[in-house]
């Protein structure tokens, strides 16, 4: 592992056929599997979760932002790291600028108030970075007009001193730090589930802006069954850095 990053762990729960979505969450079955992913996901202790725009913006911020107010200022490219009361962090990959916020914490109940971390490129907009301190949220830039990957987890690392970090996706964020070599663990909780979708996002999802790779191989670290028929795969990825 390259010792000016995190160690990163991707922990993910799946149907039996790899998808992270779809009508299958919303049956009885999957309570015990999700206890468990909950359970493990403690166990990890990680100081921060790192979730795509989507995942974040769907699942714990205020959605996506509409027209934004405009600012006469020319906001500079330099990271900002907001005064804080929270050692824990939720880091949200939105390249474009495109997560609507609602305050400079998340609480979600059973868990440990965070404060958020918005990962930017250089081409977003100034009237984007005029919104996130109207929240006084965190930002950082990584890449001019692409992601750099392992700019983020550098930064994450010597600015807010991240040692164990923890990717949740959606699928083309987990595939996006894999293919660069930044995942050192799989933590796949597969459910005893499907609802057969075709249309649902998977653990790895590869993108038009990937570029093209060989396939990822993984060496098998440990194989548990878990309550409620749930298994518990753990691997390391070949490629890791």
């Amino acid at each position: 592992m390259l010792m000016n990053r995190p160690y990163v762990i991707c922990h993910i729960v799946s149907s039996v056929d790899g998808k992270i979505d779809g009508e299958y969450f919303g049956v009885p079955e999957l309570r015990p599997c999700l206890a468990e992913s909950n359970r493990i996901r403690t166990e990890y202790d990680c100081k921060a979760t790192l979730y795509g725009a989507t995942t974040m913006a769907e699942t714990y911020a205020g959605g996506y932002v509409g027209e934004l107010p405009k600012t006469s200022e020319t906001c500079p490219r330099t990271d900002y790291l907001a005064e804080t009361d929270v050692e824990r962090y939720f880091i949200c990959i939105d390249v474009n600028g495109t997560v609507a916020w609602e305050s400079k914490y998340i609480e979600k109940k059973g868990r440990p108030r965070v404060h958020p971390i918005a990962v930017l490129c250089e081409n977003v907009s100034d009237d984007y970075i005029a919104y996130l301190h109207s929240f006084d949220i965190s930002y950082i830039f990584a890449g001019k007009d692409t992601l750099d990957c392992e700019l983020v987890m550098e930064k994450m690392y010597r600015l807010f001193h991240i040692e164990k970090l923890m990717i949740c996706g959606g699928g083309i964020v987990d595939y996006t730090f894999l293919q660069a070599g930044l995942i050192d663990e799989l933590s796949l909780i597969i459910a005893p589930l499907t609802d057969g979708g075709t249309d649902s996002a998977t653990v790895f999802d590869k993108a038009v802006f990937h570029p093209q790779t060989d396939p990822i191989a993984f060496k098998l670290l440990g194989a548990d069954v878990l309550d409620g028929d749930t298994l518990w795969l753990r691997y390391e990825p070949k490629n890791k850095k």
